[in-house]
């Protein structure tokens, strides 16, 4: 019978299988999977997560000759160790996995949350969280540095990564929350820019469009928190949609099409939206202030940190569009204001990406979507009622904060990514995941056909992203 590994498995029981003897194999596999460990103190139960080859340096026996520390593996470890036959599969996974109808196993359930490798992550110190961000980022530029880059590599890496880099934000900021703002905001100020430097090595790769989706999709699943899932899925699609706009955007005959598309299709949904505005007057450059503009790397990174941070207030608890039994409103609310709340006075996040995890279920002021602009916007034009929206999206700070506009450009984008992945994520409970296009074409008719809520055509410009990545991965 094979062996059942936990999370407290210890590292020496894979470096040496036997009891006795070093598995020289086994440590040049880890050595080039870059695989890290999880230390603790014997004494003061302190946590880290270090990568192996650090301490491989220092000393080719260190978890036999330090006598302070313990050093484990964690599950996701385990997995990519089950990947390259240095250990067996799991007993729970042998016995316990049961087949479906076509004789193929079926996943392991996955853990509601964060999932077991959040806690390792979440026991170190801040300047180990701040350590570890670095070296996702050095992973990022060594990556870029490449003349030749392959698509699995790179999206291995950019999955791995996201995952860890979203869990260990969540806890960052969790361990503040009691803390006064100031305090809170110069505790948390070198991880945040840390994020963001991160974040840019990420907007340039995924600049480059060689990003694998439907892989991406399959290694996120690794990952058994469906919290963790959805963000490192939403964060890792968003950029990726967010460079394609901008790709589109350059392209002057696409464009055209594009007020093609308003002119014969959706004139009308924007002239309810803006419904003082004469439907003649209803172009490209009223739904859009300016048109549609290419996003400056600046501020692509700042709008890429907001989709790494969107549910950052999110609890274990939140499920999204599931059926009644589980959907409490008033929680997945509270997830946006808890967010928001914290993001804004307690760290030093550009306030571009404050915005967006506050403004990112707005749903164009339908009574369905929720979220801190339309109370902005009522308050505002109660103290000047002389202001009023004249334009649908804008891409600028200044100009939804002044009500010029209904929607932040960021927010309308990551809202039809976050819908579209939360109705297609295979973990749902209590409704079946949708396919691609069952999920395109709900969300046609129940977020824009049947009452407005997601912008037309932005979902226009989605619908040919998804398209595209279908074609690349049967090409």
């Amino acid at each position: 019978m094979s062996k059942e590994y936990s999370y407290d498995t210890p590292l020496s029981e894979i470096l040496m299988p036997d009891g006795e003897n070093i598995n020289k194999t086994n440590i040049e596999i880890i050595l080039k999977e870059e695989i890290p460990v999880f230390c603790r103190h014997k004494i003061a139960q302190r946590y880290r997560l270090m990568p192996f080859k650090t301490l491989y340096e220092a000393n080719n026996n260190f978890w036999r000759k330090d006598k302070n520390w313990e050093f484990f593996l964690t599950k996701e470890t385990l997995d990519k160790l089950r990947e390259k036959n240095i250990i067996e599969p799991a007993a729970s996974e042998t016995k316990d996995t049961k087949k479906t109808e076509s004789g193929s196993p079926q996943k392991p359930a996955v853990v509601q949350g964060f999932g077991d490798d959040y806690k390792a992550l979440a026991a170190m110190s801040n300047a180990d969280k701040v350590k570890y961000l670095s070296d996702i980022k050095n992973k990022m530029d060594d990556l870029i540095s490449k003349k030749t880059k392959d698509k699995s590599t790179v999206t291995k890496v950019m999955v791995n990564t996201t995952r860890d880099a979203v869990m260990i934000n969540h806890s960052a900021l969790k361990n503040v929350f009691d803390l006064g703002d100031a305090e809170a905001k110069k505790t948390t100020q070198t991880l945040v820019y840390t994020t963001h430097e991160m974040v840019k090595s990420y907007a340039q790769l995924a600049s480059k469009d060689i990003f694998d989706d439907e892989l991406m999709n399959r290694l996120v699943e690794k990952s058994n928190g469906t919290v963790v899932q959805h963000m490192a899925r939403v964060y890792l699609n968003g950029i990726s949609f967010l460079a394609y706009y901008n790709n589109f955007v350059t392209n002057r005959a696409a464009v055209i099409n594009m007020r093609k598309t308003l002119n014969a299709k959706y004139r009308q949904y924007y002239q309810n939206l803006l419904p003082y505005i004469s439907i003649d007057d209803i172009v490209l450059e009223r739904v859009f202030q300016k048109g549609m503009l290419s996003i400056h790397p600046d501020l692509f990174v700042k709008w890429a940190v907001g989709f790494l941070i969107h549910d950052i207030g999110k609890v274990d608890t939140v499920e999204y569009h599931e059926g009644e039994a589980s959907y409490d409103r008033s929680i997945v609310v509270e997830h946006v204001k808890l967010g928001y709340n914290s993001v804004v006075n307690k760290t030093n996040y550009p306030k571009e990406a404050s915005l967006i995890t506050g403004y990112h279920h707005e749903y164009y002021g339908n009574p369905e979507g929720y979220g801190y602009f339309r109370d902005h916007l009522e308050h505002f034009q109660k103290a000047n009622p002389q202001v009023r929206p004249e334009y649908c999206i804008t891409f600028d700070l200044d100009s939804i904060l002044e009500c010029h506009a209904l929607a932040y450009f960021p927010a309308k984008i990551l809202e039809i990514v976050d819908i579209y992945d939360s109705v297609t994520d295979p973990n749902r409970v209590y409704r079946k995941a949708l396919d691609s296009a069952e999920a395109l074409t709900m969300m046609r008719e129940e977020f824009i056909t049947k009452s407005l809520k997601i912008d037309p055509l932005l979902f226009e410009l989605f619908i040919s992203y998804i398209r595209r990545n279908k074609t690349k991965q049967t090409g």
